[in-house]
C-alpha cells in the first residue's frame, strides 16, 4: 500500500498539472483575444475619424465689432462672448458626431440654423447690456450666421459686418414691398412648393421719429432677409420631415425671429415717442401655394 500511494499521488499531480496547463492555455488564448480587442476598435475609431473629415464651423468675430463697453456691462458682455464660443464648440462637436446623418441639407438645417438662432439671442443680450448705460449697438445680428468650411480652415474673421450693414437704410416703402413676399425672385422661385408670406409691418407703424429711422429701416430689412431665408429653406427641404415639418421647422422659427425684430422696431420708436403696441400680431406668417 505504501508503494501504491506514490503512484496515486503522481497520477494526481499529473492530472492536476494537465488541468492547470489547459487552464493556462485558455487564459493565454483569452488574454490574446482581449489584448487584440482595443487595437481593433481603435483602428475602427481612427478610420471613422479620418473618413469623416466634416470640416469646421466658423463664425464672424463679435468682440471686434463692439463699441466701447461700459464698466457696468463688462461682466455680462464677457459672459455672453464666452457663451458664443461655447456654442461654436458644441456645434463643431455635433458636426463630428453626426457625420453621415441626414440628407444634403442636414448640416444647414440641424446645426447651422439652430446655431444662428442661439447667436442672435446671445448677441442681442450683449447689445442690451451695453445699451443700459451707453448707446445700444445696432446691426450686430448680421454677425449671427456661421459657415461650414469643408477644408477645416477658418475664413470668417468678422469681416461679414459690412454685408449686414451696407443695405441698412432703404426707404420704408421699398423695404416692406419686398417683405410681403408678393414681389421679387422669392415668389417666382418657389412656385412648386409655395411661398411664405408675412403681414405688412411698415404700414402698421406710427410716425417714425428721425432718431429712430435708421434702426427701424435696418430691422425692416432684416424682416425681409428672414423671409428670404425661410423661402430658400422651404425649397431646399422639399420632401423632408412629416406633414408638420414646414410649420415646426420653418414657420415656427420664422415667427420667433420676427417677434424679436418687430420688438426692436417698437423699442426704437418708443425711445423718443409713444411705443407702438400690438405689433406682435404681425409676426406669424403663412405658406401660400
Amino acid at each position: 500500500m505504501s508503494r501504491a500511494l506514490p503512484k496515486y499521488n503522481k497520477r494526481r499531480v499529473v492530472l492536476i498539472g494537465g488541468a492547470a496547463a489547459v487552464a493556462l492555455s485558455g487564459a493565454v488564448i483569452a488574454g490574446s483575444a482581449l489584448a487584440g480587442t482595443p487595437d481593433k476598435s481603435s483602428g475602427t475609431s481612427n478610420a471613422r475619424t479620418l473618413a469623416a473629415s466634416p470640416g469646421t464651423i466658423t463664425c464672424p468675430d463679435v468682440a471686434s465689432q463692439l463699441p466701447a463697453i461700459p464698466a457696468s456691462a463688462k461682466a455680462e458682455v464677457d459672459r455672453n462672448l464666452t457663451l458664443l464660443q461655447t456654442q461654436i464648440q458644441e456645434a463643431n462637436k455635433r458636426l463630428v458626431d453626426t457625420v453621415g446623418q441626414g440628407g444634403a441639407n442636414f448640416v444647414n438645417n440641424a446645426i447651422l440654423g439652430p446655431l444662428k438662432d442661439k447667436r442672435v439671442a446671445t448677441i442681442n443680450r450683449i447689445a442690451t447690456a451695453i445699451g443700459r448705460t451707453a448707446a445700444k449697438p445696432t446691426g450686430l445680428d448680421s454677425l449671427a450666421p456661421c459657415t461650414l468650411n469643408a477644408s477645416g480652415t477658418s475664413t470668417n474673421t468678422g469681416s461679414g459686418t459690412a454685408t449686414g450693414t451696407a443695405s441698412a437704410t432703404p426707404s420704408t416703402a421699398a423695404t416692406q414691398q419686398q417683405s410681403t413676399g408678393s414681389t421679387g425672385s422669392t415668389s417666382t422661385n418657389t412656385s412648386a412648393v409655395g411661398t411664405i408670406t408675412c403681414p405688412d409691418v411698415a404700414s402698421q407703424l406710427p410716425a417714425i421719429p428721425a432718431s429712430a429711422q435708421a434702426e427701424v429701416d435696418r430691422n425692416l430689412t432684416l424682416l425681409q432677409t428672414q423671409i428670404t431665408e425661410a423661402n430658400n429653406r422651404l425649397q431646399t427641404t422639399v420632401g423632408q420631415g412629416g406633414p408638420n415639418f414646414v410649420q415646426n421647422a420653418i414657420l415656427g422659427p420664422l415667427e420667433d425671429k420676427r417677434k424679436s425684430t418687430i420688438d426692436r422696431i417698437a423699442i426704437a420708436i418708443g425711445r423718443t415717442s409713444t411705443k407702438p403696441t400690438g405689433l406682435d400680431s404681425l409676426a406669424a406668417c403663412t405658406l401660400t401655394k
